[in-house]
């Protein structure tokens, strides 16, 4: 068997490589410039999985991964939750007092607020954290920082200035494992598991409330429910749910019969067992 084929978002040092390394041994990974490439490549080619973060315990979710997961419906394969470590990296020849600017991708500006805010740093939002480490590299500029992880301070050989940089320590990005194919596992009373989807509620009243009610009559506990609207308008919206249960629960089977009557579209991302990580 060859070796697994992985694909994600941004430069080698992203935290969408820790993920893959702590997944999987020896991963043959393809980086993508943005998330789209990233949920193209295995749309386009099944022998690659993806790893792509949907959502950060202070940040919220991850931009343009909602309106992707209905555009490509790739099967979801599993959930890894990573604690994420920011560290202000610099030159070589850098000190904290150089930097005037500091560079990363908006989850993680936004995610260590408080040391931009007390250097009065300058953010310039990249497409990345690796990325941002990268450029800071290839550059000549010592008074830019990026934000990144110490596996891209290693692999651009850059300074880490000062770790843990982080506003809460607390800080937790969630990933889904996806792929073309459908893996959904077989159930097992004695295991917990995840069903994601994501429906368009029928334009009516009461539509939501109707849609939901057959996860109270039939007690199934949703551990997420977001809305987001379709394409450019306010009219209608497309909603992203996770509940706890496999496909073959006799109670999640008749929540989702009872979903269907009163949406337009539901179509099931993926059934999976749910990371230890929900147990703490």
């Amino acid at each position: 068997m060859g070796k697994m084929k992985i694909a994600i978002q941004g430069e080698l040092g992203a935290y969408s490589h820790i993920a893959v390394e702590q997944l999987y041994q020896d991963a043959e990974i393809k980086t993508c410039s943005t998330f789209e490439d990233t949920f193209k490549q295995a749309y386009n080619d099944s022998t690659y999985k993806i790893i792509i973060p949907i959502e950060n315990s202070l940040a919220g979710r991850v931009a343009d991964i909602h309106y992707l997961l209905p555009k490509y419906k790739l099967q979801i394969h599993g959930e890894y939750f990573l604690p994420v470590v920011h560290n202000l990296l610099g030159k070589p020849d850098a000190t904290i007092d150089d930097i005037k600017y500091v560079r990363s991708h908006a989850q993680a500006i936004s995610q260590c607020q408080k040391i931009i805010t007390e250097k009065n740093f300058k953010p310039i939002i990249s497409v990345d954290t690796a990325g941002s480490a990268k450029d800071l590299a290839e550059g000549k500029d010592k008074t830019i920082a990026a934000i990144a992880s110490d596996l891209s301070a290693k692999m651009y050989n850059l300074k880490v200035l000062k770790k843990n940089i982080e506003d809460d320590s607390g800080n937790v990005t969630r990933f889904l494992i996806m792929g073309k194919n459908i893996e959904q596992p077989e159930y097992n009373k004695k295991k917990k598991y995840i069903t994601s989807c994501i429906f368009r509620v029928k334009s009516e009243p009461s539509a939501l409330y109707k849609c939901l009610g057959g996860f109270a009559t039939n007690q199934v506990n949703l551990t997420k429910l977001e809305s987001f609207s379709v394409k450019n308008t306010f009219d209608q919206a497309n909603f992203y749910l996770d509940l706890e249960g496999h496909l073959e629960d006799v109670g999640v089977k008749k929540a989702l019969e009872e979903l269907s009557f009163h949406t337009e579209t539901l179509d099931i991302l993926g059934v999976y067992e749910s990371s230890k990580f929900r147990e703490k």
